[in-house]
């Protein structure tokens, strides 16, 4: 009786450190999943000229997908006087590569390059080109998308805000499908 007893005592022990174990790491990967999140552009400050306004992250995901704008977006294309279809493909447009060798491009004589171009559309509202932030947007976009894309910079991107420069989304885009050719 005493042997049941222990092993009952001993079997709701396990049960209960299980269960403190099982929370305990239940927990932490939510503050992990929570902080992950946060450290990832929720706003883009959208410029062109003297127009500027701001959009979630989400709207522009959205917009990307399915092609529908949201007011500000409409305004912006309207000021930019863009074409939707093209600032889309603008957005999405990459260089697609296995990661590693996108990899070896951030790191390589080429990274510099890409920096300064994405970072011509893509920057901490009112400031410069931050190229740490940027290489960790880029590296984010690589390990998740499998590509560079403005979109992909714009949504890793490690500030809450992050602005974009209308003027030059087109011409950037431009510049990275020519040296995605030669790559």
């Amino acid at each position: 009786m005493q042997s049941f007893q222990v092993w009952n005592q001993l079997t709701r022990w396990k049960f209960s450190k299980l269960l403190s174990q099982t929370l305990a790491l239940g927990v932490g990967a939510g503050v992990l999943l929570f902080s992950a999140s946060a450290n990832a552009a929720e706003q883009v400050i959208l410029k062109y000229g003297s127009f500027q306004g701001p959009v979630s992250v989400a709207e522009l995901n959205q917009f990307v997908q399915t092609g529908k704008t949201t007011p500000t977006i409409s305004n912006y294309l309207q000021a930019a006087k863009q074409d939707p279809d093209v600032a889309r493909k603008a957005l999405v447009a990459g260089i697609k590569a296995e990661p590693a060798y996108l990899n070896s491009l951030l790191s390589g004589w080429t990274g510099p390059i890409l920096l300064a171009q994405v970072g011509d559309v893509v920057h901490p509202p009112g400031e410069d080109l931050d190229a740490q932030a940027l290489e960790t947007s880029l590296n984010k976009s690589i390990q998740e998308d499998g590509e560079i894309t403005l979109l992909g910079a714009i949504r890793h991107y490690p500030d809450q805000t992050v602005e974009i420069e209308g003027d030059r989304l087109i011409p950037v885009y431009e510049r990275l499908s020519s040296l995605a050719k030669v790559l």
